[in-house]
Order: C-alpha cells, then structure tokens, then sequence
C-alpha cells in the first residue's frame, strides 16, 4: 500500500482517504467523483471581534458607575469606536478555511476542511496524486505485446 501523504489530520492512501476527526471519516478514493476546492468564510470558534465589543461594554459600564454620568458621554463613544475599529481588523485578517468537497456514491461529502493553507494544499495535492494513479490505463498500451 502507497501512502501519499500522513499527517496529524489527514492521511492518503492509494486506495482510502482517512480524515482523523471524531469519527474518523474513511473514504474508498476509487467511489470519489468531481473533486474540487473550495473556500468558506471564517473559522468557527474565533468570535475575537464579540469579544472585544463585549470588554469595551463592561468597561464603559465600569467607567459610568466609578466616574459618574459625565463619564459615560466619552467612554461610550470611545468604547464603540475601540469595538467597531477591532472587529473590522479582525472581519479584514480572519482565518479562512478552505474545504476538498467530492461525490460520494453521488451524495456531495467533505472530504477535508483546514484553516492552514500549507497543510490542506499537502492534502489536496496527496488525494490529486492518488486518484490520478489508481485510474486504469485509457489507452490500454499497457496489453500491447510484441508479434
């Protein structure tokens, strides 16, 4: 058996693609038809933008009830400004996740998704390597015997 590519997340074969998440996914690469990249928006699980608007709230809140009502007229604006100016730099710099969809049997599947653009091109590339060797010969010259 040829392996195409072993990593922590992925592992190609020549004759399965394995994607180790919780279950792991196993895939007969022969069953896999119309294989393409694709990219989707963020990464869930980073609300660092939420995050950011939520302390400047807590902050101005903290500064009205500490410093009095005046307060509230410059740290609110400030605090909105600080907010609205961190979730744009993050919304311009948020990780992108680039996804391998395929046919499955004729059902469109996932077969890998990643955030790491250096790791998922090592995995599209293994899987590219796989499916273009396990294709039979078109040209059938491999039966030509001499006369």
């Amino acid at each position: 058996m040829r392996t195409y590519y072993r990593g922590p997340d992925a592992v190609v074969t020549d004759g399965h693609f394995i994607w180790l998440v919780d279950p792991v996914a196993t895939v007969p690469i022969r069953h896999l038809r119309h294989i393409r990249l694709a990219q989707c928006g963020t990464q869930p699980g980073h609300p660092r933008g939420m995050h950011v608007a939520m302390g400047a709230l807590v902050v101005s809140a903290a500064g009205w009830t500490t410093l009095g009502t005046p307060a509230i007229f410059v740290s609110a604006p400030l605090c909105a400004t600080i907010a609205a100016a961190t979730s744009l730099v993050y919304w311009r710099l948020r990780p992108r996740r680039w996804v391998l969809l395929a046919n499955y049997r004729g059902a469109e599947m996932t077969l890998y998704a990643s955030a790491d653009v250096r790791v998922f091109n090592q995995v599209a590339r293994a899987l590219r390597r796989a499916v273009e060797d396990s294709r039979p010969s078109a040209a059938g010259y491999d039966l030509v015997g001499a006369a």
